[in-house]
């Protein structure tokens, strides 16, 4: 079952589930989410000469990769066709009985932005910013500010909680990230 703003304000009153720093709750909660806003980090990928990415390649993730900082007040255009890394203001706390799923905002979508590639799904336990996995799917760029709400949150009730919750005891390597974070999948257990 989906949280309603009703059931979203009693979880945050509790504490076991936290969205910090709030701009403003009365906007941000929604009737059955909570809206995100854009942090002011980006991460972008140098490949015009990259012949391909290999994931298992550390090294090479490094070097074709660039970090943005945008001011206040200016934007980070995204051009058709592009993917860059940003990251929620907020930082989110899951308890062990919820899920979670991030989505882009219907006014953001109706820019032909999207807010994830594939990586909507957020597992109970989990803390950190959320990284967003940026793209531009129209004909036109775009300018995304910080501070704009641009994707929300939907919580889910379980069945039970977690047994073994996402977090720091299974080795979970998103686990407390902050500002966007590139892939680790070079850590993967195999």
């Amino acid at each position: 079952m989906i949280l309603s703003d009703r059931d979203l304000k009693a979880r945050l009153a509790k504490g076991d589930f936290v969205v910090k720093p709030f701009g403003d709750p009365e906007v941000q909660i929604q009737p059955a989410s909570i809206d995100l806003r854009l942090a002011s980090d980006f991460i972008t990928y140098r490949l015009p000469h990259v012949p391909v990415l290999d994931p298992n390649d550390n090294e090479l993730l490094a070097k074709i990769t660039e970090t943005h900082h945008v001011s206040d007040g200016d934007a980070f255009i995204l051009h058709p066709g592009e993917f860059a890394l940003g990251s929620t203001i907020e930082w989110v706390r899951i308890p062990d009985d919820l899920v979670a799923r991030v989505e882009g905002r219907s006014s953001i979508g109706r820019l032909a932005i999207v807010v994830h590639a594939t990586a909507g799904f957020i597992d109970p336990g989990f803390e950190g910013q959320i990284t967003l996995e940026l793209s531009n799917l129209g004909r036109v760029p775009v300018k995304l500010y910080p501070g704009m709400r641009i994707s929300q949150i939907v919580l889910h009730t379980m069945t039970s909680a977690a047994e073994r919750p996402y977090g720091p005891k299974r080795g979970s390597k998103y686990f407390g990230q902050v500002g966007p974070v590139t892939s680790r999948i070079t850590t993967d257990k195999r």
